[in-house]
């Protein structure tokens, strides 16, 4: 019989991983506090939920791709959450970037009622969400972890088994370092070349032919070479001030797992107070 799988969260990332479901052959239940994308994804076959509690008590695999650690805990433990619905022998994959401690616990939360829970961070944005080609980085028990591989499969090209519970979400952090640490660097190299009188495109080939301009630093610099009305509308700044939370969010966590781990990220630490300008937001008190 085929897994049944659950998604709770259809924003920027959980939207078009979930949309792969239905398609990939798994009877599908969605739930978001936003209805409009629960509609859109059941014009395509999905069934619609109530509440946490539904999408788990009618699925094999459950998805949780919320912004915060927070809300991942509300949607796990609250009166209609996962943990209340779940049967024994689910398991429950965490996608959202959250601290590796919170992750090890809803897993003894869920173990408690036979419950696996797994972190399956992602990496690869929206655009490889949607084309089914994200990275998994995954932390769980090897069982766990099997059951869930066609769900995770059904929307990635590569899922990487990190060990145990906890570790994916440690990955995530560390990969995140990595991203934001290229995109101020591509921002602050390409602000030097046009500021000095280059073309962009010029500094764009230098950096591609050497290998220093990766793909993905690419595409964040299309922020910056956007008309300067569009950069200063609000639908931009909305946009990007939204990205701008999450890079904050994930980096403070980074900086407090290497607290925990007794080093420092001295060039993590400054990124993190330069968000707003990497990514175009106009926040005096964040500038």
């Amino acid at each position: 019989m085929a897994l049944r799988a659950g998604f709770i969260g259809l924003g920027n990332i959980g939207k078009p991983l979930a949309s792969h479901l239905v398609p990939a052959g798994f009877e599908t239940r969605l739930f978001d506090i936003d209805d409009a994308p629960v509609q859109e994804l059941a014009a395509g076959g999905a069934k619609p939920a109530e509440t946490p509690r539904e999408v788990a008590a009618g699925s094999d695999v459950v998805g949780i791709c919320v912004p915060e650690d927070e809300h991942v805990v509300q949607v796990m433990t609250g009166d209609d959450g996962v943990l209340a619905g779940a049967a024994p022998g689910t398991v429950v994959a965490i996608i959202s970037t959250i601290l590796p401690r919170t992750a090890r616990d809803m897993a003894e939360r869920g173990a408690r009622s036979g419950v696996a829970v797994i972190d399956a961070s992602v990496t690869g944005g929206a655009a490889r969400a949607a084309q089914g080609t994200v990275t998994y980085l995954v932390g769980g028990d090897d069982d766990a972890v099997e059951k869930a591989r066609p769900f995770l499969a059904c929307n990635s090209s590569h899922i990487i088994h990190a060990g145990e519970g906890g570790n994916g979400a440690k990955l995530k952090l560390a990969i995140n370092v990595l991203s934001y640490i290229q995109w101020a660097a591509a921002y602050e190299a390409f602000r030097l070349a046009t500021a000095s009188g280059l073309p962009a495109e010029v500094f764009e080939e230098a950096g591609r032919s050497n290998g220093q301009l990766t793909e993905m630093m690419q595409q964040f610099l299309v922020l910056h070479k956007l008309p300067e009305e569009a950069r200063h509308s609000a639908a931009f700044q909305d946009a990007n001030r939204g990205f701008m939370h999450i890079a904050e969010k994930d980096l403070a966590w980074a900086l407090q797992l290497a607290r925990e781990s007794g080093i420092s990220l001295p060039v993590a630490g400054q990124v993190s107070q330069s968000m707003a300008r990497i990514y175009g937001v106009e926040d005096e008190g964040r500038r």
